[in-house]
């Protein structure tokens, strides 16, 4: 597994030093390629040997191990965009492109499930089932990840709502967060203000945030209870957007699992109320 990805998996289980480093790491990785233990530490704040222990703590024999690392992996990044389109053309010289595209879709979800750390998944799903209610906020490119979610946790779970400062009165709805509130915040480069002030506002009002991102020191990371950075900074996030969808829906399922008698309520009431006036059916059912 590469180093990058190392490290977004073991973010949470990282100490607050240890999670300095990291930071800092993928914010200047070249300092890692030249700097010794002790000039790391001083940079980021912490002493040599928390810089020795995150060594360890991400799997590493030791410094001179991670400088090795760091060389090999860390000083060859391409932009998002450039990447995305580069990788396009390259499918593009070879048969079967749009199959091509669609596999590729496959690889990323493969990818980000080996990023993904089974325990904190658990905690994010037993967080939105105790919760009075769900916030959900994502704009931009993050916004239709964001109301999908929103829309389908609804149907399982009472109290869900996207937050929206286009269509809703934000202060009137912050004022209904508190203590029993879960507030999801979906963010990705290139980060938009917004999201972030409603994150942080959410936090104010004591609501326990989620941050669903692309780098542990995201903006989101800053007020964030429980942290999600699910795919590499600088990963493209057109690319990443298919396995994006396939994180949440996993979300989704594991509430439906864990809550599954207030589920089959919902789905009864649901079935209910709407089979008559909203729903024509049409063909023959298999």
């Amino acid at each position: 597994m590469e180093l990058k990805k190392i490290i977004l998996y073991k973010y949470n289980e990282l100490s607050k030093g240890q999670q300095k480093v990291a930071n800092y790491l993928l914010e200047m990785p070249k300092d890692f390629a030249m700097k010794s233990a002790n000039e790391i530490g001083t940079k980021a704040g912490v002493s040599e040997t928390t810089v020795i222990r995150f060594c360890y703590a991400i799997n590493l024999s030791g410094y001179s191990d991670l400088q090795k690392k760091v060389r090999e992996q860390l000083l060859f990044q391409e932009s998002s965009l450039g990447e995305y389109h580069s990788t396009k053309l390259q499918l593009a010289e070879e048969p079967n492109f749009f199959a091509k595209v669609m596999e590729k879709d496959r690889e990323q979800i493969k990818e980000m499930m080996a990023l993904i750390n089974e325990d904190q998944l658990n905690q994010l799903v037993d967080q939105i089932v105790k919760a009075d209610a769900i916030y959900i906020s994502g704009l931009g490119t993050s916004f239709p990840a964001a109301n999908w979610l929103s829309f389908t946790l609804g149907l399982v779970k009472d109290r869900v709502k996207i937050v929206r400062s286009d269509t809703d009165d934000i202060v009137f709805t912050l004022s209904g967060m508190n203590n029993q509130s879960v507030m999801i915040a979906i963010s990705f480069h290139r980060y938009l203000k917004e999201t972030i002030k409603i994150g942080r506002l959410a936090k104010k009002q004591g609501a326990y945030i989620v941050g669903i991102t692309d780098s542990p020191n995201a903006p989101v990371s800053e007020f964030s209870d429980m942290l999600f950075p699910i795919f590499p900074f600088k990963k493209s996030s057109i690319d990443t957007t298919t396995a994006l969808f396939s994180f949440l829906n996993a979300v989704v399922a594991g509430v439906t699992v864990k809550n599954s008698n207030h589920f089959e309520k919902r789905k009864e009431q649901y079935e209910e109320l709407f089979k008559d006036d909203f729903f024509v059916d049409g063909g023959d059912a298999i």
